[in-house]
């Protein structure tokens, strides 16, 4: 098991994984359809994607808490 302290990177690190996966298949599917290579092609560009998705995952969702805390009323 990893350790509670972890929680947040993980969950950026699945988040990441996960979003980058299916907007590069959207992506790669609308620039290319069913061509052959697809899904080597997908990957490659997922793989791409997730290395900088997962930092700015990192530095963006502390921005975006506040934010949303912002946004709701307190009561």
């Amino acid at each position: 098991m990893v350790p509670k302290k972890f929680a947040p990177a993980l969950s950026g690190l699945i988040l990441s994984g996960l979003m980058s996966l299916l907007v590069s298949g959207i992506a790669t599917y609308r620039a290319t359809e069913l061509a052959p290579g697809f899904v080597a092609m997908w990957m490659t560009g997922w793989l791409t994607a997730w290395l900088l998705a997962f930092p700015m995952v990192l530095v963006v969702a502390p921005l975006t808490r506040r934010v949303v805390g912002a946004l709701v009323s307190r009561d």
